[in-house]
């Protein structure tokens, strides 16, 4: 059956497509789960339990950065004081099912994308449908860009400082295992989506929602809720927080950029249009 122009389709042609653009992803994330149930003790063993080890390769090359900048051992983890359990029956089976599922929706998020494509190419231009492999490629880049900043930056600082925090001696940290797990699923996917600003950013503005005058009169709010975030999770000293907060703020300036440049290009296509 041939498929319809976007001026053809109705409501419930809509639907349907997009109906199916889930049925597709949702298979994706499954066979790429699939994938990740049968590689579980890598996954946990060296993936998601690594933090919560000293000897992390993050915890190191901040222990190198506190004394090339003289800082003494400041920034020297020695030692994460928690252990890991499951407090229910189930507990672990759970851990493995979802921690399964999420990393079939990391490795599944460029068919997701390229689905999500399909899904609003017959509103664009004829000249932007040529842009579907970089659209594809740039954002799949930016994405497991932001997954791996949320895991070798945002879960280790947070282990860190959420393990040492101690009201009281008398207190040990016995983390639940869907706790812990949660804590780095949302610190990489979220970051992982994060990440994705740009790319929001550029639809956004082409369908007039955001203008680079917003994008620029909301950066000091932003440089401020970015640097209280990096303070919450990070440990009390600048160095950690400006590791945090500077990619995120260059993502920011990149998304004003971005929006300059497709409104820009708006108006030129409109002026050519009138004349």
């Amino acid at each position: 059956m041939k498929k319809k122009n976007l001026g053809e389709m109705s409501f419930l042609d809509h639907l349907e497509e997009l109906r199916w653009l889930l049925v597709r992803s949702t298979a994706a994330v499954l066979i790429g789960a699939t994938i990740a149930f049968f590689f579980s003790d890598f996954i946990f063993n060296e993936i998601l339990f690594g933090p919560k080890s000293p000897s992390f390769v993050t915890y190191q090359l901040l222990c190198e950065l506190s004394q090339k900048f003289g800082l003494d051992q400041s920034l020297c983890v020695t030692e994460i004081p928690i252990r890991i359990q499951s407090r229910e029956m189930g507990g672990q089976f759970s851990a493995h099912m979802w921690t399964s599922i999420t990393a079939g929706f990391i490795i599944a998020f460029p068919f997701i994308l390229w689905e999500f494509w399909k899904f609003i190419s017959p509103a664009l231009y004829e000249k932007e449908k040529k842009y579907a492999s970089s659209f594809i490629i740039v954002a799949s880049i930016l994405f497991f860009a932001g997954v791996l900043f949320g895991y070798y930056l945002i879960a280790p600082l947070s282990i860190n400082f959420l393990a040492n925090y101690n009201v009281s001696a008398e207190i040990f940290n016995d983390i639940d295992l869907s706790s812990y797990i949660s804590l780095l699923r949302s610190s990489t996917v979220a970051c992982g989506l994060l990440f994705e600003l740009p790319i929001i950013i550029y639809f956004l503005t082409k369908i007039g929602l955001v203008t680079p005058a917003a994008l620029r009169s909301y950066r000091k709010y932003t440089l401020i809720a970015i640097l209280v975030v990096s303070a919450i999770i990070t440990p009390p000293d600048v160095l950690s927080q400006i590791i945090v907060a500077v990619p995120i703020l260059i993502l920011y300036e990149i998304s004003i950029f971005i929006s300059a440049a497709v409104l820009k290009r708006q108006n030129n296509s409109t002026d050519l249009i009138t004349k």
